[in-house]
């Protein structure tokens, strides 16, 4: 027998370059850690082949320069405390970025035990 059970929870997206640092770590890095380190769900870090931000940057991969400064995503599926308590790290250490948030209803299916 399969059990499904669903969270309502936070879809929390934050919006960086791949090669910014924090606290000497890649920020995508530092992010996963945090949220690892004070047992946040999981999350997952998203390379863009082009984008651009507030600034109007255009960054894109081209087939020379495959190592340029492009965007990357990362994101988690939280539960409504755990957002916050995340979002109170990054506030806390100073960190400037773009994030969206969003409400959310996200599942785990697998076997009983």
């Amino acid at each position: 027998m399969t059990r499904e059970n669903l969270i309502d929870g936070v879809h929390l997206h934050f919006y960086t370059h791949a090669h910014t640092k924090h606290d000497g770590m890649l920020l995508s890095e530092w992010l996963l850690e945090q949220a690892k380190r004070h047992k946040l769900g999981g999350g997952s870090v998203f390379r863009a082949v082009a984008g651009f931000g507030r600034h109007g940057v255009l960054h894109e991969e081209a087939f020379f320069e495959l190592a340029g400064d492009l965007p990357v995503k990362v994101e988690f599926l939280l539960h409504e405390s755990e957002a916050e308590t995340l979002l109170q790290l990054v506030r806390e250490a100073g960190v400037e970025l773009v994030y969206a948030r969003m409400p959310i209803r996200f599942g785990v299916l697998g076997k009983e035990t």
